[in-house]
């Protein structure tokens, strides 16, 4: 059996020289990645676990590492390893509340902050998640809404005891109202202690003797609430709006967990959005484009007057400060809105409108056409040296 068993510095993931802070830390962490809460019906990791605590009772303790470290397993197996009347460690003894406090930050699902040894009592409601979707304009300057939701609330006949009324839920006799329960375990590597629910009244303290009749003895019940949303300007796709208090309730007296509406934003015809800023592609005909005058520029706001300059080439931009989507902190804040200049080659011609262009185009020169005799000046360099 002591061949096959792992080095004990290896279990932990720590030196040979590790400190006793060290190995303490180094055991909380791979407790709690394996504990039987965490992992229900996880025969795998219940062995890890098990594992672990063996591995920590021995290095904890300074004799018995130094018996380790000379001689290895067999100076340990069976007189003060985990087993042999070396004590065992309690599941209990690690505190889950820090798990799930890294792991959600107080967010969704909330309820997770409190430690093994207060699950029972109050925890905080579940929080909600509702979708929303908002045309391109309603994003940008706001808008309001009507919505309803599907929840649990507290039942309206019981008042959320879960009990007939006149009656009252009692200790549940199992865990005298603790709701957890220690269960100990005699294993090949000793006594394994680990704290569960209280399977008689999973793990509420109470016990319900006369259930009420409206709920079934759950305490709440499936509600449709209607809710008036006020939109903010400037929101974008995945933002988040909270609604305090419009979720779910909570458990042993805790408070009514969050409502949090999700926006997903529809695109639009003509703009486009990166963040506060707009932007669209404007066509202009060759005309235009050859000898500038005013046209009208489109924002969210409505047209602007704009006097396009001659010689504006494809792909040119003109940006209008101020005219892009208002900040959601601060609407009198508005990002920018640009317009790129797309030139629109004229089609179906007839065959007198060609011959005009024809003539007009013998009439120009490299010097109208500074780029393209630039390109054309490269190009013979290239060649020129082969």
């Amino acid at each position: 059996m002591a061949d096959s068993k792992r080095d004990y510095y290896e279990v932990l993931g720590v030196s040979k020289s590790a400190t006793d802070d060290e190995l303490k830390k180094a055991y909380r962490q791979q407790a709690k990645k394996y504990h039987p809460d965490l992992n229900p019906g996880d025969a795998a990791a219940e062995a890890k676990f098990k594992e672990i605590n063996e591995a920590y009772a021995v290095l904890s303790d300074s004799e018995k590492r130094a018996k380790y470290d000379r001689f290895g397993h067999q100076a340990v197996d069976g007189s003060g390893g985990f087993g042999g009347g070396g004590g065992y460690y309690s599941a209990q003894d690690i505190d889950l509340g820090d798990i799930f406090s890294s792991f959600f930050g107080g967010g969704f699902g909330g309820g997770f902050g409190s430690s093994s040894r207060q699950r029972n009592g109050p925890q905080k409601g579940a929080n909600l998640k509702y979708g929303m979707t908002l045309s391109f304009m309603e994003a940008a300057f706001g808008c309001e809404r009507d919505i309803k939701i599907t929840k649990e609330d507290i039942c309206p006949n019981c008042k959320g005891s879960g009990a007939q009324p006149g009656t009252t839920p009692e200790t549940c006799p199992s865990c005298r109202g603790a709701g957890r329960v220690q269960q100990q375990t005699q294993t090949l590597f000793g006594m394994t202690m680990v704290t569960k629910s209280c399977p008689t009244c999973q793990g509420r303290g109470t016990v319900i003797k006369t259930p009420c009749t409206s709920c079934g003895g759950k305490g709440r019940s499936k509600t449709t609430k209607q809710l008036h949303v006020k939109v903010p300007a400037g929101v974008d796709t995945g933002d988040l709006y909270p609604i305090r208090g419009e979720g779910e309730p909570g458990i042993n007296g805790g408070g009514y967990g969050d409502l949090y509406v999700e926006f997903r934003v529809s695109s639009h015809e003509v703009f486009k959005r990166n963040g506060m800023n707009t932007s669209c592609d404007v066509p202009i005909t060759m005309t235009q484009a050859a000898l500038g005058g005013e046209i009208e520029l489109p924002t969210i706001d409505g047209t602007v007057k704009y006097n396009l300059k001659d010689g504006t080439q494809p792909g040119d931009t003109y940006t209008i400060n101020g005219r892009g989507i208002p900040n959601k902190t601060n609407p009198k804040m508005r990002g920018n809105h640009t317009v790129r200049f797309v030139v629109e080659v004229p089609t179906r011609l007839s065959e007198t409108q060609k011959a005009r262009l024809r003539d007009f185009e013998a009439s120009l020169t490299d010097r109208n056409y500074e780029k393209r005799n630039g390109f054309v000046q490269k190009i013979k360099g290239i060649f020129k040296n082969k």
